[in-house]
């Protein structure tokens, strides 16, 4: 099958010219006997409707279930999935071609009905992955297995946009009253579509016991052939990381998603256990709340300290980052100036060099800004999101002292954290989050995180900050229909220097992915850290 990707196909190191590739799923060497995985993370998934939240653990776990039009392959390159062909019949067209004799798990055909069903879904203010079809003006059927989007204008890597995107039955939504997404946002909030879940892919789900178990098995209908042999999947929260590690030293679990990095030496070198780890294309970075007037959880009143460059660099300046890799994260992380990472379609080496540790001059920031004896103000953190996320928070607190910001920190379970900082609350002062650009190009990350806020338009979706700059706001409209891959690099060079240079988020590091498994436990790692169990082989 032949697939034009446009102009540009995203892939690991950068973004190439037009190219046809010819796609055959499912072939490969033949899977080992069925197998059950017996597996941990620190957090849940918190919810099984797919457009619940815009993070990447839900993302890819809930693809076992509910599959793209377009999926990424073990090296991140397109590949057919939904969809066996896609090409652009129009500077503003991409028409795209269904695959034919698919069935939802419980029997009902997958059409192009289902296709615009979920494009109005994802469209929901409730949906937290609305940004993914944000340059989509309209989808049209133009049979029972062909589509066409008409995009805003150009739009040369829409398919890298949608393999985020899982397609739902619109039969199965109707019939249980979860056409509309239930907003994650707000913890009591819940329909149908939360605990239960019905796709296409290669996994059903069997059992959910929120925070606890979740177990999925194979699909025997599924219309690809798996890689691996998984034929049951048994997910298991363990949030306690020595509990975790102990359980895969004892054979009770098989493998671990989220590894403390000082036990990495100690599994690597048990006999039974084995690493696996490779760089990762997530940012860890630091927000602040820019668009109140006056912060949430703060000793200063009527202002917003956060409003003033100097104060933002202070910030900057007062966080030793090597030493935050070297201690809190063993060496698993790289330090980085850039919001996005060496892989990331738009890094630029040229801007990759973090101002200067200096205490001293953040101080003086702080008393020149009106802050001499600095000041006190809340900072959230996930405690089961990110490798070692609530001790970085701790050591950025403990570092913040040292220049007169006393920082009371609230470290909470992802389910708490994002529902605080996230919409529809926006409600942090100061937080730390993780990103990775679902297109692999750093537009994603520009009109996710720094564009000004439009709800609904799928911009400024994760902009928890209220960042609002109009220079960066033009240049992402214009890289968004750029062709030209020159003219194209400058915009996203210079949006990114903005950042840089106005202190508008401090990037901190990108971890290094770091998996543990039993040694009888093949796996693919993927850099994006996504963990799809059809690659997953127990001898």
């Amino acid at each position: 099958m032949r697939m034009i990707l446009g102009r540009f196909s995203a892939a690991l190191c950068a973004v190439g010219l037009a190219a046809t590739l010819t796609v055959v799923p499912g072939i490969g060497s033949a899977p080992a006997a069925a197998a059950t995985l017996r597996w941990s993370n620190d957090g849940d998934v918190n919810s099984m409707d797919p457009y619940a939240r815009q993070e990447t653990f839900l993302l890819f776990f809930m693809q076992n279930i509910y599959e793209p039009l377009v999926r990424r392959s073990k090296d991140l390159k397109l590949e057919a999935s939904l969809a066996t062909e896609w090409t652009q019949t129009a500077p503003d067209v991409w028409r795209f071609k269904l695959r034919q004799g698919v069935k939802f798990q419980d029997g009902t055909p997958f059409t192009a009905d289902d296709v615009l069903f979920s494009f109005q879904r994802i469209r929901q203010p409730t949906s937290a992955l609305n940004s993914n079809v944000a340059t989509v003006q309209d989808l049209v059927k133009v049979d029972d297995f062909t589509v066409d989007f008409h995009t805003k204008g150009p739009d040369p890597i829409l398919p890298e946009e949608l393999t985020n995107w899982g397609i739902m039955s619109k039969a199965w939504c109707e019939k249980n009253n979860a056409s509309i997404p239930a907003d994650l946002g707000k913890v009591t909030q819940e329909n149908f579509a939360t605990r239960n879940a019905m796709g296409t892919g290669p996994y059903m789900l069997k059992e959910r016991v929120p925070d606890v178990r979740t177990v999925l098995v194979s699909n025997p209908t599924w219309w690809d052939k798996p890689v691996g042999n998984v034929t049951e999947a048994v997910f298991t929260r363990i949030a306690n990381p020595s509990t975790r590690v102990a359980a895969l030293l004892s054979g009770e679990i098989d493998f671990v998603y989220t590894v403390p990095p000082q036990d990495v030496e100690r599994i690597s070198s048990t006999q039974g256990t084995k690493i696996i780890k490779s760089p990762e294309l997530r940012t860890i970075f630091l927000g602040m709340d820019q668009a109140h007037d006056e912060l949430a959880e703060s000793s200063v009143k009527d202002k917003n300290p956060f409003k003033d460059e100097r104060v933002r660099e202070a910030f900057y300046r007062a966080i030793d980052e090597k030493a935050i890799v070297d201690k809190v994260m063993r060496g698993q992380a790289q330090p980085t100036a850039l919001m996005v990472a060496p892989g990331i379609n738009g890094f630029d080496e040229s801007l990759n060099e973090r101002p200067a540790y200096d205490p001293a001059k953040s101080k003086k920031l702080l008393a020149d800004a009106g802050y001499p004896n600095g000041f006190e103000l809340g900072m959230d953190c996930s405690n089961d999101r990110y490798v070692n996320d609530e001790a970085i928070c701790q050591a950025v607190a403990a570092m913040l002292a040292k220049v007169g910001v006393k920082v009371n920190l609230l470290a909470q379970t992802r389910l708490k954290f994002f529902g605080k900082i996230g919409s529809p609350n926006y409600a942090s002062s100061f937080y730390m989050l993780g990103w990775t650009p679902s297109t692999y190009d750093a537009h994603n990350m520009l009109a996710s995180l720094v564009g000004t806020p439009k709800p609904g338009a799928g911009i400024g979706d994760n902009n928890d900050g209220g960042i609002s700059n109009a220079e960066i706001d033009r240049d992402i409209d214009a890289i968004q229909v750029e062709t030209d891959q020159k003219k194209r690099q400058a915009l996203i060079s210079r949006a990114l220097g903005i950042i840089k240079d106005e202190y508008l988020y401090i990037p901190l590091h990108q971890q290094v992915v770091v998996w543990a498994a039993r040694s009888n436990v093949d796996v693919a790692q993927m850099a994006d850290n996504f963990f799809p169990l059809r690659f997953v082989t127990v001898k």
